[in-house]
């Protein structure tokens, strides 16, 4: 009933049984929606209508306890409509997604994630945070 009254007023959706670390951040929080067995580490930060969801609610009651939605680790910033699905899914500590970047694979660690010219692109930061001039070496990878 809580979850209902707080969605109506600031258009965000987070299930209260979804494990959130400390230092979590939603600006401009309309459209976000975090599902029910989702982890999100510590220093998180989130933009409008980002998804963190499950991939299927096939199974109804038979999934209950199974994990059915991402994790985020530490220090991971996503940007606005952003849509990250499924239990297995991780997001590696201290990743950046970009805007409108949809995911159902797992990323490493220190990556950049962002959409150009109908592709989705994976590839690691440099030291300051951000993919270097040449933009680093792509992974081996297929989102």
């Amino acid at each position: 009933m809580m979850t209902e009254w707080v969605h109506a007023r600031t258009g965000i959706d987070i299930h209260p049984g979804a494990k959130i670390g400390e230092s979590f951040f939603i600006d401009h929080g309309t459209g976000v929606v975090i599902g029910e067995t989702c982890v999100i580490g510590d220093q998180v930060k989130i933009y409008h209508g980002v998804t963190l969801g499950a991939r299927s609610t096939s199974g109804g009651q038979q999934l209950r306890q199974i994990k059915r939605h991402p994790t985020i680790e530490d220090g991971v910033t996503i940007y606005p409509g952003a849509t990250i699905l499924g239990g297995e899914t991780t997001i590696g500590k201290g990743s950046t997604i970009g805007g409108n970047v949809f995911l159902l694979h797992s990323v490493p660690e220190r990556s950049l994630v962002y959409y150009e010219e109908g592709a989705v692109l994976v590839k690691p930061k440099n030291q300051s945070g951000i993919g270097g001039a040449d933009g680093g070496q792509m992974f081996n990878y297929v989102i």
